[in-house]
C-alpha cells in the first residue's frame, strides 16, 4: 500500500508553554525570567519570546549574542536580554546595536567590555563549582571593587546538579554563591528550572527557568507543549519471520502490518532510540519496530483497524523525556535536535 510522502509536522503550543512559565512564577516570591537559548531549545525564539514577553517576562537569556539579536526583534524594546557567553571577540556592535546585556566570566572579557563599550551595561557570572563559565572566586575578590563601582546589572552563577535534589553539591554552590555575593546590591540569580524547585532559599532575587518551560524534566507537573506527527510513506504485510530495517533487528512473530514513516535520525529522533517506544493512532500505541535510520522509522501497525496516513511520536502520554530515556540521553537534547525539515506550526 503506497502513500504519497508529506512534511513532518512540529507544533508547539503556545498556551501550555504560558501556563508552565506562570505555573513556575507561582512557586516563587520573586522576579521570574526566561531561558530562550539554542532558538528556545528548538521551538522558535521569536514566536516563543514574543508570548512569554505578553506573559510579563523582563528577563530573557540567550546563548549567544547573534541569539540575542533575533530575541530583541521579536520582543522589542524594554526587557532584558543577557547573553551567558558574555562579551566575545566582535560582539560590541550587536551588543549596542541590540541592547544586549554581556554576563561577563573573565577578567579579559571584563577588560574587553569596559574598553569596547565603556558606558554599556553588564552583568557578572560567577563560577559557584560547577567550572564551566564565571568569574572563580579569587579573580571576582579581585575585581569586585572595580565592577561594582560600574553597577552591574545581574549578579549569577549555575547550579551544576540541581535535578538532583538531594546532591550535596546544591547547598555546596549555594554557600559559595552566597560567599561571594552577600553585600552586593545587583539583583542575583542562582536557578534555573531546578534551582527554582529546590526552594526559595535558591531564589534570591529572581529566578530564569528553562527545560520547565518547554515542558521537561525535573518540573514534572509541566504541561507538554510539542506535539509531533509523521506522514506514513507505505504500509506492508509481512509474514510470520520476516524481518524489518538494517539488522534484521525486528522478527515478526505473527502476520504483522508495517508502516514506514517519514521520520529518523536526521529529524532528532536519535538511532539510540531502541525498543520501548511507541506512536500513537489516536490514544492506541503502535510499537515502533526495527532500527531507527536517516529518514524512516517502521511502525508495528497491526493491532489498528484503519490504515493511519499519520502517525504522533510526542503527545502527552509520551513526551521528550520518555524518548530522551530510551535514546540514554536528556529531554534538552531530544527538543533541541528536532531538525529543519519538520514543518512548524503554533497553536495559542
Amino acid at each position: 500500500m503506497n502513500r504519497t510522502m508529506s512534511t513532518a509536522r512540529l507544533t508547539i503550543n503556545l498556551q501550555a508553554l504560558a501556563s508552565n512559565w506562570r505555573a513556575l512564577d507561582a512557586m516563587t516570591e520573586v522576579e521570574t525570567g526566561a531561558v530562550v537559548k539554542a532558538d528556545a531549545y528548538g521551538l522558535g525564539a521569536g514566536p516563543v519570546a514574543d508570548t512569554l514577553a505578553e506573559e510579563g517576562v523582563r528577563k530573557f537569556f540567550v546563548a549567544v549574542a547573534e541569539e540575542g539579536a533575533a530575541v530583541r526583534k521579536a520582543i522589542g524594546p524594554g526587557p532584558m536580554i543577557c547573553v551567558f557567553s558574555g562579551h566575545m571577540e566582535g560582539d560590541a556592535d550587536l551588543l549596542r546595536a541590540h541592547d544586549l546585556i554581556p554576563l561577563l566570566n573573565s577578567p579579559e572579557q571584563f577588560q574587553r567590555h569596559t574598553q569596547a563599550l565603556p558606558d554599556h551595561p553588564f552583568g557578572i557570572q560567577l563560577d559557584s563549582g560547577m567550572n564551566r563559565l564565571g568569574l572563580e572566586p579569587a579573580d571576582w575578590a579581585a575585581l569586585r571593587p572595580q565592577a561594582e563601582a560600574l553597577n552591574p546589572l545581574v549578579v549569577m552563577s549555575h547550579l551544576a546538579c540541581s535535578d538532583e535534589p538531594d546532591h550535596a553539591m546544591n547547598h555546596q554552590q549555594l554557600k559559595v554563591f552566597r560567599d561571594m555575593t552577600d553585600g552586593i546590591s545587583a539583583p542575583r540569580s542562582l536557578a534555573a528550572t531546578g534551582g527554582l524547585l529546590l526552594g526559595s532559599e535558591f531564589h534570591f532575587d529572581f529566578c530564569r527557568p528553562g527545560i520547565g518551560i518547554y515542558g521537561g524534566m525535573p518540573f514534572t507537573a509541566a504541561k507538554p507543549v510539542v506535539t509531533v506527527d509523521l506522514p506514513v510513506v507505505q504500509i506492508r504485510a509481512l509474514e510470520v519471520g520476516e524481518t524489518v530495517g538494517y539488522g534484521n533487528s525486528w522478527t515478526a512473530r505473527r502476520p504483522s502490518r508495517i508502516a514506514t514513516v517519514a521520520a529518523g535520525y536526521a529529524d532528532g529522533l536519535h538511532r539510540a532510540i531502541g525498543g520501548g517506544i511507541d506512536t500513537f493512532a489516536g490514544g492506541q500505541p503502535c510499537p515502533v519496530v526495527g532500527r531507527i535510520s536517516m529518514d524512516l522509522i517502521t511502525v508495528d501497525v497491526t493491532d489498528l483497524t484503519h490504515a493511519p496516513d499519520r502517525l504522533r511520536i510526542l503527545n502527552g502520554h509520551q513526551t521528550v523525556d520518555d524518548l530522551a530515556e530510551a535514546a540514554g540521553t536528556i529531554g534538552y537534547e531530544i527538543l533541541t535536535s528536532l531538525g529543519s525539515r519538520y514543518s512548524r506550526g503554533y497553536v495559542e
